[in-house]
Protein backbone atom coordinates (compact mmCIF):
# COMPACT_ATOMS: atom_id res chain seq x y z
CA UNK A 1 0.00 0.00 0.00
CA UNK A 2 2.55 2.23 1.29
CA UNK A 3 4.63 1.93 -2.50
CA UNK A 4 1.40 1.84 -4.28
CA UNK A 5 0.79 5.74 -2.47
CA UNK A 6 4.70 6.84 -3.16
CA UNK A 7 4.27 5.57 -6.63
CA UNK A 8 1.27 7.69 -7.11
CA UNK A 9 2.88 10.65 -5.58
CA UNK A 10 5.95 10.35 -7.83
CA UNK A 11 3.40 9.93 -10.97
CA UNK A 12 1.40 13.00 -9.76
CA UNK A 13 4.91 15.35 -9.47
CA UNK A 14 6.10 13.68 -12.90
CA UNK A 15 2.64 14.75 -14.55
CA UNK A 16 2.42 18.20 -12.86
CA UNK A 17 6.99 18.76 -13.90
CA UNK A 18 5.82 18.04 -17.44
CA UNK A 19 3.01 20.30 -17.47
CA UNK A 20 4.85 22.99 -16.45
CA UNK A 21 7.61 22.40 -18.40
CA UNK A 22 5.19 22.00 -21.53
CA UNK A 23 3.00 25.12 -20.70
CA UNK A 24 2.64 27.88 -23.13
CA UNK A 25 2.10 31.12 -21.40
CA UNK A 26 -1.07 32.58 -22.92
CA UNK A 27 -0.69 34.78 -26.26
CA UNK A 28 3.00 33.89 -26.48
CA UNK A 29 4.76 34.49 -29.36
CA UNK A 30 4.19 31.98 -32.08
CA UNK A 31 7.09 29.14 -32.58
CA UNK A 32 7.82 25.53 -32.34
CA UNK A 33 6.76 23.27 -29.24
CA UNK A 34 9.84 22.77 -26.60
CA UNK A 35 10.34 19.46 -24.73
CA UNK A 36 10.80 19.11 -21.08
CA UNK A 37 13.70 20.77 -19.36
CA UNK A 38 15.70 20.62 -22.88
CA UNK A 39 13.14 23.04 -24.68
CA UNK A 40 13.65 23.81 -28.06
CA UNK A 41 17.55 23.72 -27.90
CA UNK A 42 17.91 20.38 -29.81
CA UNK A 43 16.11 22.09 -32.74
CA UNK A 44 17.97 25.44 -32.65
CA UNK A 45 21.61 23.49 -32.82
CA UNK A 46 20.14 21.46 -35.53
CA UNK A 47 18.86 24.22 -37.79
CA UNK A 48 21.59 26.14 -36.94
CA UNK A 49 24.29 23.21 -37.79
CA UNK A 50 22.43 23.62 -41.29
CA UNK A 51 22.51 27.16 -41.81
CA UNK A 52 25.64 28.31 -41.90
CA UNK A 53 26.20 28.06 -38.02
CA UNK A 54 23.85 31.63 -37.63
CA UNK A 55 21.53 31.88 -34.95
CA UNK A 56 20.46 35.16 -37.18
CA UNK A 57 19.81 32.24 -40.23
CA UNK A 58 17.63 30.21 -37.52
CA UNK A 59 15.46 33.12 -36.55
CA UNK A 60 14.56 33.45 -40.11
CA UNK A 61 13.84 30.15 -40.80
CA UNK A 62 11.14 30.19 -38.04
CA UNK A 63 9.83 33.49 -38.84
CA UNK A 64 8.68 31.95 -42.31
CA UNK A 65 7.66 29.29 -40.95
CA UNK A 66 4.73 30.83 -38.35
CA UNK A 67 4.45 34.41 -40.68
CA UNK A 68 5.57 36.41 -37.73
CA UNK A 69 8.01 38.95 -37.06
CA UNK A 70 8.10 37.97 -33.23
CA UNK A 71 8.94 34.46 -32.42
CA UNK A 72 8.31 32.54 -28.75
CA UNK A 73 11.08 29.83 -27.75
CA UNK A 74 12.05 27.84 -24.71
CA UNK A 75 15.89 27.14 -24.79
CA UNK A 76 16.72 25.03 -21.81
CA UNK A 77 14.51 26.25 -18.91
CA UNK A 78 14.71 30.22 -19.88
CA UNK A 79 11.80 31.23 -22.07
CA UNK A 80 13.26 33.56 -25.30
CA UNK A 81 11.11 35.90 -27.54
CA UNK A 82 12.90 37.33 -30.61
CA UNK A 83 11.85 40.42 -32.28
CA UNK A 84 12.58 40.57 -35.98
CA UNK A 85 11.08 43.70 -37.40
CA UNK A 86 12.42 47.18 -37.60
CA UNK A 87 9.44 48.04 -35.39
CA UNK A 88 9.57 45.28 -32.87
CA UNK A 89 13.59 45.75 -32.20
CA UNK A 90 12.85 49.76 -31.55
CA UNK A 91 10.91 48.98 -29.28
CA UNK A 92 13.33 46.74 -27.85
CA UNK A 93 15.55 49.08 -27.96
CA UNK A 94 13.92 52.16 -26.32
CA UNK A 95 11.25 50.65 -24.30
CA UNK A 96 11.84 50.93 -20.79
CA UNK A 97 10.20 47.68 -20.56
CA UNK A 98 12.96 45.62 -22.14
CA UNK A 99 16.11 47.34 -20.21
CA UNK A 100 16.74 45.14 -17.97
CA UNK A 101 19.79 41.73 -19.24
CA UNK A 102 19.22 38.18 -17.82
CA UNK A 103 20.53 37.29 -14.81
CA UNK A 104 21.39 33.52 -16.01
CA UNK A 105 24.72 31.08 -16.17
CA UNK A 106 26.40 32.50 -19.40
CA UNK A 107 25.55 36.02 -17.85
CA UNK A 108 27.62 34.96 -14.85
CA UNK A 109 29.77 32.62 -16.30
CA UNK A 110 31.35 35.97 -18.77
CA UNK A 111 31.83 37.76 -15.38
CA UNK A 112 33.71 35.38 -13.21
CA UNK A 113 31.03 33.62 -11.64
CA UNK A 114 29.63 37.67 -10.86
CA UNK A 115 26.82 39.96 -12.09
CA UNK A 116 29.48 42.96 -12.78
CA UNK A 117 30.55 45.15 -15.15
CA UNK A 118 28.50 47.34 -17.47
CA UNK A 119 27.47 45.38 -20.42
CA UNK A 120 25.61 43.27 -18.34
CA UNK A 121 24.16 44.63 -15.77
CA UNK A 122 21.03 46.90 -14.98
CA UNK A 123 18.85 48.89 -12.94
CA UNK A 124 20.71 51.58 -10.47
CA UNK A 125 24.20 49.35 -10.44
CA UNK A 126 24.02 49.54 -13.98
CA UNK A 127 23.01 53.70 -13.93
CA UNK A 128 25.27 54.03 -11.29
CA UNK A 129 28.27 52.76 -13.04
CA UNK A 130 28.14 53.36 -16.40
CA UNK A 131 27.15 57.12 -15.22
CA UNK A 132 30.29 57.40 -13.94
CA UNK A 133 32.51 55.55 -16.47
CA UNK A 134 31.01 57.79 -19.24
CA UNK A 135 31.86 61.20 -17.09
CA UNK A 136 35.52 60.13 -16.66
CA UNK A 137 35.69 58.51 -20.29
CA UNK A 138 34.96 62.18 -21.42
CA UNK A 139 37.34 63.76 -18.83
CA UNK A 140 40.69 61.68 -20.42
CA UNK A 141 39.49 62.59 -23.50
CA UNK A 142 37.22 60.01 -25.05
CA UNK A 143 35.26 61.92 -27.74
CA UNK A 144 37.42 65.05 -27.45
CA UNK A 145 40.48 65.98 -29.52
CA UNK A 146 42.82 64.04 -27.31
CA UNK A 147 41.22 61.08 -28.60
CA UNK A 148 41.20 61.87 -32.36
CA UNK A 149 45.03 62.90 -32.07
CA UNK A 150 45.58 59.09 -30.38
CA UNK A 151 43.71 57.46 -33.27
CA UNK A 152 46.10 60.01 -35.93
CA UNK A 153 49.35 58.31 -33.93
CA UNK A 154 48.17 54.97 -34.50
CA UNK A 155 47.05 55.14 -37.91
CA UNK A 156 50.68 57.07 -38.32
CA UNK A 157 51.75 53.36 -37.16
CA UNK A 158 50.04 51.39 -39.11
CA UNK A 159 51.01 53.07 -42.15
CA UNK A 160 54.31 52.34 -41.34
CA UNK A 161 53.69 49.12 -40.70
CA UNK A 162 52.01 48.20 -44.24
CA UNK A 163 54.61 50.34 -45.95
CA UNK A 164 57.09 47.58 -44.84
CA UNK A 165 54.76 45.37 -46.53
CA UNK A 166 53.89 47.02 -49.38
CA UNK A 167 53.51 44.74 -52.55
CA UNK A 168 53.28 41.36 -50.62
CA UNK A 169 50.16 39.54 -50.08
CA UNK A 170 48.82 40.54 -46.77
CA UNK A 171 45.94 40.16 -44.87
CA UNK A 172 44.95 43.44 -43.26
CA UNK A 173 42.87 41.31 -40.12
CA UNK A 174 46.48 40.36 -38.86
CA UNK A 175 47.25 44.01 -38.64
CA UNK A 176 44.63 46.08 -37.97
CA UNK A 177 43.55 44.98 -34.83
CA UNK A 178 46.30 45.95 -32.74
CA UNK A 179 46.02 49.49 -33.68
CA UNK A 180 42.51 49.63 -32.49
CA UNK A 181 43.42 47.61 -29.23
CA UNK A 182 46.34 49.92 -28.91
CA UNK A 183 43.40 53.08 -29.01
CA UNK A 184 41.56 51.65 -26.51
CA UNK A 185 44.99 50.77 -24.13
CA UNK A 186 45.91 54.74 -24.04
CA UNK A 187 42.19 55.62 -22.79
CA UNK A 188 41.91 53.39 -20.07
CA UNK A 189 45.39 52.92 -18.52
CA UNK A 190 46.75 56.21 -19.68
CA UNK A 191 49.86 55.18 -21.55
CA UNK A 192 50.51 53.63 -25.18
CA UNK A 193 52.21 50.66 -25.45
CA UNK A 194 54.89 49.76 -28.57
CA UNK A 195 53.32 47.83 -31.22
CA UNK A 196 55.80 45.03 -30.76
CA UNK A 197 55.33 44.59 -27.35
CA UNK A 198 54.19 41.21 -26.37
CA UNK A 199 51.14 42.42 -24.20
CA UNK A 200 49.47 43.76 -26.83
CA UNK A 201 49.74 40.43 -28.85
CA UNK A 202 48.58 38.65 -25.86
CA UNK A 203 46.00 40.43 -25.17
CA UNK A 204 44.24 40.24 -28.65
CA UNK A 205 45.43 36.22 -28.83
CA UNK A 206 43.03 36.26 -25.52
CA UNK A 207 40.18 38.09 -26.56
CA UNK A 208 39.61 36.30 -29.90
CA UNK A 209 40.71 32.63 -28.51
CA UNK A 210 37.75 33.94 -25.55
CA UNK A 211 35.12 35.07 -28.18
CA UNK A 212 35.55 31.41 -29.64
CA UNK A 213 35.46 29.36 -26.54
CA UNK A 214 32.23 31.58 -25.66
CA UNK A 215 30.33 31.56 -29.02
CA UNK A 216 31.40 27.62 -28.78
CA UNK A 217 30.08 26.45 -25.01
CA UNK A 218 28.22 29.73 -24.08
CA UNK A 219 24.77 28.55 -25.47
CA UNK A 220 25.46 25.22 -24.64
CA UNK A 221 26.27 26.13 -21.36
CA UNK A 222 23.55 28.36 -20.56
CA UNK A 223 20.25 26.48 -21.99
CA UNK A 224 22.03 23.21 -20.40
CA UNK A 225 24.42 24.61 -17.04
CA UNK A 226 24.34 21.55 -15.47
CA UNK A 227 26.75 20.07 -17.70
CA UNK A 228 29.66 21.59 -16.50
CA UNK A 229 29.36 19.10 -13.38
CA UNK A 230 28.93 16.30 -15.48
CA UNK A 231 31.17 17.68 -18.68
CA UNK A 232 33.18 20.50 -17.85
CA UNK A 233 35.51 19.79 -20.49
CA UNK A 234 33.62 18.83 -23.25
CA UNK A 235 30.67 21.47 -22.59
CA UNK A 236 34.13 23.86 -22.60
CA UNK A 237 33.47 25.40 -18.80
CA UNK A 238 37.15 24.70 -17.90
CA UNK A 239 38.59 26.36 -20.72
CA UNK A 240 35.80 29.41 -20.52
CA UNK A 241 37.51 29.27 -16.77
CA UNK A 242 40.92 29.69 -17.61
CA UNK A 243 40.35 31.71 -20.55
CA UNK A 244 38.75 33.89 -18.03
CA UNK A 245 41.37 33.87 -15.52
CA UNK A 246 44.05 34.78 -17.72
CA UNK A 247 42.04 37.77 -18.56
CA UNK A 248 41.92 38.76 -15.33
CA UNK A 249 45.19 37.91 -14.85
CA UNK A 250 46.36 40.26 -17.65
CA UNK A 251 44.87 43.34 -16.28
CA UNK A 252 45.83 42.55 -12.65
CA UNK A 253 49.52 44.47 -12.46
CA UNK A 254 48.15 47.12 -14.76
CA UNK A 255 45.91 48.17 -11.74
CA UNK A 256 48.40 47.37 -9.00
CA UNK A 257 50.73 49.48 -11.07
CA UNK A 258 48.22 52.34 -11.15
CA UNK A 259 47.44 51.86 -7.05
CA UNK A 260 51.01 51.92 -6.42
CA UNK A 261 51.69 55.30 -7.94
CA UNK A 262 48.26 56.65 -7.52
CA UNK A 263 47.81 60.68 -6.17
CA UNK A 264 45.12 62.97 -6.21
CA UNK A 265 45.58 65.34 -9.24
CA UNK A 266 46.18 62.27 -11.09
CA UNK A 267 42.95 60.76 -11.20
CA UNK A 268 41.96 62.82 -14.38
CA UNK A 269 44.94 60.98 -16.66
CA UNK A 270 43.21 57.80 -17.45
CA UNK A 271 39.90 55.99 -16.11
CA UNK A 272 41.96 53.55 -14.16
CA UNK A 273 43.31 56.28 -12.11
CA UNK A 274 39.75 57.64 -11.93
CA UNK A 275 38.33 54.75 -10.59
CA UNK A 276 40.96 54.19 -7.62
CA UNK A 277 39.68 57.28 -6.37
CA UNK A 278 36.49 57.07 -6.38
CA UNK A 279 36.95 53.56 -4.09
CA UNK A 280 39.39 55.18 -1.74
CA UNK A 281 36.66 58.08 -1.18
CA UNK A 282 34.31 56.00 -0.62
CA UNK A 283 36.60 53.87 1.47
CA UNK A 284 37.26 57.21 3.62
CA UNK A 285 33.35 57.74 3.79
CA UNK A 286 32.97 53.94 5.85
CA UNK A 287 30.72 53.11 2.88
CA UNK A 288 30.96 49.47 2.90
CA UNK A 289 28.20 48.75 0.50
CA UNK A 290 30.07 50.80 -2.29
CA UNK A 291 29.85 48.99 -5.94
CA UNK A 292 33.25 50.23 -6.59
CA UNK A 293 35.34 47.30 -6.27
CA UNK A 294 38.74 45.99 -7.56
CA UNK A 295 36.60 43.02 -9.26
CA UNK A 296 34.13 45.36 -10.77
CA UNK A 297 37.03 47.65 -11.79
CA UNK A 298 38.63 44.34 -13.77
CA UNK A 299 35.00 43.53 -15.72
CA UNK A 300 34.74 47.20 -16.61
CA UNK A 301 37.95 47.32 -18.65
CA UNK A 302 36.88 44.00 -20.00
CA UNK A 303 33.84 44.99 -21.11
CA UNK A 304 35.42 48.03 -23.01
CA UNK A 305 38.04 45.89 -24.95
CA UNK A 306 35.27 43.17 -25.71
CA UNK A 307 32.91 45.49 -26.81
CA UNK A 308 35.48 48.17 -28.52
CA UNK A 309 38.48 46.19 -30.24
CA UNK A 310 36.55 43.11 -31.97
CA UNK A 311 33.40 44.84 -33.48
CA UNK A 312 35.80 47.81 -35.05
CA UNK A 313 38.73 45.98 -36.61
CA UNK A 314 36.40 43.61 -38.06
CA UNK A 315 33.96 46.36 -39.64
CA UNK A 316 37.72 48.00 -40.79
CA UNK A 317 38.69 44.41 -42.37
CA UNK A 318 35.40 44.09 -44.08
CA UNK A 319 35.92 47.45 -45.52
CA UNK A 320 38.96 47.22 -46.87
CA UNK A 321 38.28 43.47 -48.38
CA UNK A 322 35.16 45.30 -50.02
CA UNK A 323 37.55 48.13 -51.90
CA UNK A 324 39.17 44.50 -53.58
CA UNK A 325 35.38 42.59 -54.11
CA UNK A 326 34.38 46.13 -55.62
CA UNK A 327 36.95 48.26 -57.83
CA UNK A 328 34.82 50.61 -58.84
CA UNK A 329 33.70 51.83 -55.71
CA UNK A 330 37.81 51.82 -54.90
CA UNK A 331 38.34 54.20 -57.64
CA UNK A 332 35.19 56.62 -56.40
CA UNK A 333 36.86 56.30 -52.85
CA UNK A 334 40.31 57.87 -53.99
CA UNK A 335 38.44 60.11 -56.01
CA UNK A 336 36.86 61.67 -53.50
CA UNK A 337 40.16 61.84 -51.12
CA UNK A 338 42.44 62.69 -53.51
CA UNK A 339 39.99 66.21 -54.49
CA UNK A 340 39.16 66.73 -50.77
CA UNK A 341 42.29 66.36 -48.71
CA UNK A 342 45.77 67.83 -48.76
CA UNK A 343 48.33 65.58 -49.91
CA UNK A 344 50.30 65.05 -46.97
CA UNK A 345 47.41 65.80 -44.25
CA UNK A 346 46.47 63.18 -41.73
CA UNK A 347 43.12 62.18 -42.04
CA UNK A 348 40.85 63.19 -39.36
CA UNK A 349 37.28 62.55 -38.27
CA UNK A 350 36.18 66.13 -38.66
CA UNK A 351 37.37 65.51 -42.56
CA UNK A 352 33.85 63.01 -42.91
CA UNK A 353 32.47 66.13 -43.68
CA UNK A 354 34.30 66.02 -46.76
CA UNK A 355 33.98 62.77 -47.69
CA UNK A 356 30.00 62.00 -47.96
CA UNK A 357 30.68 59.32 -50.63
CA UNK A 358 33.05 57.53 -48.23
CA UNK A 359 31.25 57.84 -44.94
CA UNK A 360 28.25 56.44 -46.89
CA UNK A 361 30.74 53.72 -48.24
CA UNK A 362 30.79 52.95 -44.54
CA UNK A 363 27.62 52.92 -43.37
CA UNK A 364 26.98 50.60 -46.10
CA UNK A 365 29.59 48.33 -44.96
CA UNK A 366 27.74 48.07 -41.29
CA UNK A 367 24.48 47.67 -42.94
CA UNK A 368 25.75 44.75 -45.42
CA UNK A 369 27.38 42.64 -43.21
CA UNK A 370 25.71 43.32 -39.81
CA UNK A 371 28.54 41.98 -38.02
CA UNK A 372 26.08 41.65 -34.56
CA UNK A 373 22.96 39.91 -36.49
CA UNK A 374 21.14 39.41 -33.40
CA UNK A 375 21.75 42.12 -30.56
CA UNK A 376 21.39 41.57 -26.75
CA UNK A 377 20.37 39.55 -24.60
CA UNK A 378 17.59 42.40 -22.96
CA UNK A 379 15.48 41.17 -20.18
CA UNK A 380 11.75 41.92 -19.62
CA UNK A 381 11.53 43.73 -16.42
CA UNK A 382 7.89 43.54 -16.20
CA UNK A 383 4.96 41.97 -17.99
CA UNK A 384 4.57 43.51 -21.55
CA UNK A 385 3.65 43.03 -24.70
CA UNK A 386 5.86 43.09 -28.54
CA UNK A 387 4.53 43.07 -31.45
CA UNK A 388 1.05 42.29 -29.88
CA UNK A 389 2.23 39.44 -28.41
CA UNK A 390 2.18 38.89 -24.29
CA UNK A 391 5.85 38.78 -23.08
CA UNK A 392 6.13 37.55 -19.30
CA UNK A 393 8.30 39.20 -16.81
CA UNK A 394 12.21 38.46 -16.70
CA UNK A 395 11.84 36.65 -20.58
CA UNK A 396 14.94 36.86 -22.10
CA UNK A 397 14.93 39.38 -25.45
CA UNK A 398 16.73 39.45 -28.72
CA UNK A 399 16.71 41.21 -31.78
CA UNK A 400 17.76 40.38 -35.23
CA UNK A 401 19.59 43.63 -36.28
CA UNK A 402 20.30 41.71 -39.55
CA UNK A 403 16.72 41.44 -40.76
CA UNK A 404 16.11 45.38 -39.90
CA UNK A 405 19.32 46.44 -41.94
CA UNK A 406 18.27 43.63 -45.24
CA UNK A 407 14.61 44.84 -45.07
CA UNK A 408 13.93 45.08 -48.66
CA UNK A 409 10.46 46.77 -47.95
CA UNK A 410 12.63 49.49 -46.59
CA UNK A 411 15.51 49.10 -48.71
CA UNK A 412 14.78 47.88 -51.79
CA UNK A 413 17.56 46.11 -52.90
CA UNK A 414 19.11 44.75 -49.60
CA UNK A 415 21.07 42.15 -50.80
CA UNK A 416 22.96 44.57 -53.63
CA UNK A 417 26.15 46.41 -52.18
CA UNK A 418 25.19 50.51 -52.76
CA UNK A 419 26.33 53.05 -51.05
CA UNK A 420 24.75 55.60 -52.97
CA UNK A 421 21.41 54.40 -50.85
CA UNK A 422 23.00 56.62 -48.21
CA UNK A 423 23.12 59.79 -50.04
CA UNK A 424 21.27 62.35 -51.85
CA UNK A 425 21.02 64.69 -54.64
CA UNK A 426 23.20 66.96 -52.69
CA UNK A 427 25.49 64.47 -51.53
CA UNK A 428 23.90 64.69 -47.96
CA UNK A 429 23.99 61.59 -45.68
CA UNK A 430 20.71 60.47 -45.32
CA UNK A 431 18.38 56.96 -44.89
CA UNK A 432 20.50 56.31 -41.60
CA UNK A 433 17.18 56.20 -38.75
CA UNK A 434 16.93 52.18 -39.78
CA UNK A 435 20.73 51.19 -39.47
CA UNK A 436 21.56 50.01 -36.23
CA UNK A 437 24.58 49.02 -35.42
CA UNK A 438 25.17 51.05 -32.32
CA UNK A 439 21.86 50.48 -31.06
CA UNK A 440 19.63 52.96 -29.45
CA UNK A 441 17.79 54.21 -26.49
CA UNK A 442 19.77 54.22 -22.71
CA UNK A 443 21.74 51.20 -23.75
CA UNK A 444 23.45 52.62 -26.90
CA UNK A 445 27.00 51.38 -27.57
CA UNK A 446 29.08 53.55 -24.85
CA UNK A 447 32.25 52.90 -27.57
CA UNK A 448 30.14 54.53 -30.48
CA UNK A 449 32.27 58.02 -30.66
CA UNK A 450 35.95 55.13 -30.65
CA UNK A 451 34.18 53.42 -32.85
CA UNK A 452 32.95 55.97 -35.52
CA UNK A 453 36.74 57.90 -35.36
CA UNK A 454 38.61 54.95 -35.39
CA UNK A 455 36.55 53.13 -38.53
CA UNK A 456 36.47 56.64 -40.50
CA UNK A 457 40.40 57.62 -39.70
CA UNK A 458 42.34 54.64 -40.53
CA UNK A 459 40.01 53.19 -43.50
CA UNK A 460 40.57 56.86 -45.31
CA UNK A 461 44.55 57.03 -44.02
CA UNK A 462 44.83 53.35 -45.29
CA UNK A 463 42.67 54.66 -49.04
CA UNK A 464 44.82 57.74 -49.00
CA UNK A 465 47.93 55.92 -49.29
CA UNK A 466 47.31 52.18 -51.06
CA UNK A 467 45.72 50.84 -53.82
CA UNK A 468 44.17 47.35 -52.55
CA UNK A 469 44.62 44.84 -55.60
CA UNK A 470 43.35 40.96 -54.90
CA UNK A 471 45.45 38.03 -55.70
CA UNK A 472 45.18 34.83 -57.19
CA UNK A 473 48.08 33.98 -54.38
CA UNK A 474 46.67 30.73 -52.34
CA UNK A 475 48.38 29.14 -49.18
CA UNK A 476 50.60 26.42 -49.66
CA UNK A 477 47.85 23.69 -49.03
CA UNK A 478 45.85 24.85 -51.42
CA UNK A 479 43.43 27.20 -49.14
CA UNK A 480 41.99 30.10 -51.37
CA UNK A 481 43.28 33.08 -49.87
CA UNK A 482 40.39 35.33 -52.12
CA UNK A 483 38.06 37.45 -50.55
CA UNK A 484 34.58 35.97 -49.38
CA UNK A 485 31.27 37.88 -48.89
CA UNK A 486 30.15 34.56 -46.21
CA UNK A 487 31.54 35.61 -42.93
CA UNK A 488 32.75 33.20 -40.04
CA UNK A 489 30.42 32.14 -37.50
CA UNK A 490 30.68 33.96 -34.20
CA UNK A 491 29.07 36.09 -31.35
CA UNK A 492 31.07 38.72 -33.56
CA UNK A 493 30.87 37.57 -37.35
CA UNK A 494 33.69 38.39 -38.99
CA UNK A 495 35.64 38.52 -42.54
CA UNK A 496 37.82 34.62 -43.26
CA UNK A 497 41.32 35.77 -43.83
CA UNK A 498 41.81 36.67 -47.24
CA UNK A 499 45.06 38.31 -49.20
CA UNK A 500 45.31 41.75 -50.54
CA UNK A 501 48.09 43.70 -52.13
CA UNK A 502 48.84 47.10 -50.74
CA UNK A 503 50.37 49.25 -53.81
CA UNK A 504 51.78 52.65 -52.99
CA UNK A 505 49.65 55.40 -55.10
CA UNK A 506 50.30 58.12 -56.61
CA UNK A 507 48.30 60.86 -56.40
CA UNK A 508 47.11 62.37 -59.99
Amino acid sequence: MITLTLAALALILLVTFLVKELWRPANYPPGPRWLPIVGNTPLVRKMASQHGGLLANVFDKLSESYQSSVIGLKLGRERVVVGLGYDEVKDILCNEAFQGRPDNFFIRLRTLGTRLGITCTDGSFWNEQRSFVTRHLRQVGYGRQAMHEQIQTELTELLDVLDTRAEQPLWPGSILALSVINVLWTIVTGSRVAREDDRLQRLLELLQERSKVFDMAGGTLNQLPWLRFIAPEWSGYNLVRRFNKQLTDFFYPTIEEHKEDFTEDRAVDDLIYAYIKEMRDREAASNNDSNFTDVQLTMIILDIFIAGGQTTSATLDLALMMMVVHPEVQRKVHREIDSQLEPNAIPHYDDRLKLPYVEAFLLEVQRYFSIVPVNGPRRAVVDCTLGGYRVPKDTTVLMGLRNVHMDPEHWGDPEVFRPERFLDEQRQIVNTERLLPFGQGKRRCLGETLARSCLFTFFVGVMKRFCLVGTDEGMEDGTSMAPSLTLKPGITLSAKPYHVVFQPRKRT
